[in-house]
């Protein structure tokens, strides 16, 4: 793979395998820092989505059994020891099926606002239960989270962002209608899990009930497959190089169908579709960061299109 280093006067070509390159003054360092994110599953039967680095991590959602949770993280390498937190995004079954039973064996600590917390109808232990505000940084080891709310028929429904090492990661579904919050944050992201729910034809001719169909497309539901991809094409930030396209519906999609329209308007971003069925891989975002010779020190760099590698 190859990746292109913008500038104002002349572009430049490099290959993943450079360690440090001297271009026009300018020094390209490779930082041996990554962001490892994976679906766990994705869908309405259970939805958990894993960020993290060497030695934290965090779930989003704990929509599947402990012990499938447990499975699907051991085949991929994954420790457990490593989660330090777990978020919720609001209270609908397939978010927190398996939410007790994570948290009450490992003792991990719950992140989730008060007004979803009374509506989970859950028994978790009070010294796990941390809640946390919109928009205000919870600082887990050296991953910074912040949450937003969205458009769902939920309690106090949130999404969230994941940044460490200079690369945000985006957790974005169960959304009923793009708002300026989403858009400012996937202009953010690295990456992102981004929500795909239906073919609007699909829904339309399919077996659901009308109320149903209004209820997933009526701006408190989900986003359909033109929603998603307006989001993309527009919002893009040329950086972003993996999209995980979320939470299809089993009745009212097509994964290859998602995935072709998708990889049309791709320009260069890896587009997946998670599985509700599996796990996918785990993906390592590596980014480069340039400095000037004057001013060789990590904390000025700006980082550039980060590189990723699929590491299962």
């Amino acid at each position: 793979m190859q990746l292109m280093v913008p500038s104002t006067s002349v572009r430049h070509v490099f290959t993943n395998s450079d360690q440090l390159i001297r271009i026009n003054e300018m020094k390209v360092i490779f930082v041996e820092m990554s962001l490892f994110i994976t679906s766990l599953n994705s869908g309405s039967n259970g939805n958990c989505y894993y960020i993290g680095n060497d030695t934290e991590a965090v779930l989003v959602d704990a929509g599947l059994s402990c012990r499938e949770t447990e499975k699907r993280m051991r085949l991929l390498g994954l420790q457990m020891s490593r989660v330090k937190a777990i978020f919720i995004s609001h209270e609908h079954t397939d978010h927190i099926r398996g939410l007790a039973g994570i948290a009450g064996k490992y003792g991990i600590p719950v992140y989730i606002t008060s007004h979803t917390s009374v509506n989970c109808n859950l028994h978790l232990k009070k010294e796990l239960v941390c809640e946390f505000s919109p928009y205000k940084t919870v600082d887990i080891g050296a991953l910074s989270i912040t949450a937003f709310p969205k458009y769902h028929d939920a309690a106090d429904p949130h999404s969230f962002i994941i940044t460490c090492n200079h690369i945000t990661i985006g957790v974005f579904t169960d959304i009923g209608a793009p708002c300026e919050r989403l858009v400012k944050y996937f202009g953010q992201c690295h990456a992102a899990f981004l929500e795909a729910n239906y073919d609007e034809e699909l829904l339309e001719n399919g077996r659901y009930p009308r109320f149903l169909k209004n209820r997933i497309r009526g701006g408190m539901g989900h986003l359909s497959n033109r929603q998603a991809l307006e989001i993309f094409t527009t919002h893009r930030p040329p950086f972003m190089t993996h999209l995980l396209l979320s939470h299809l519906s089993k009745d009212n999609n097509d994964p290859q169908k998602v995935q072709q329209l998708f990889d049309d308007h791709a320009n260069g971003t890896k587009i997946i579709v998670a599985s509700r069925y599996e796990q996918s891989a785990v993906y390592a975002i590596q980014p480069y960061v340039v400095v000037t010779a004057q001013t060789p020190v990590i904390n000025h760099a700006v980082v550039l299109r980060p590189m990723q590698l699929s590491l299962f």
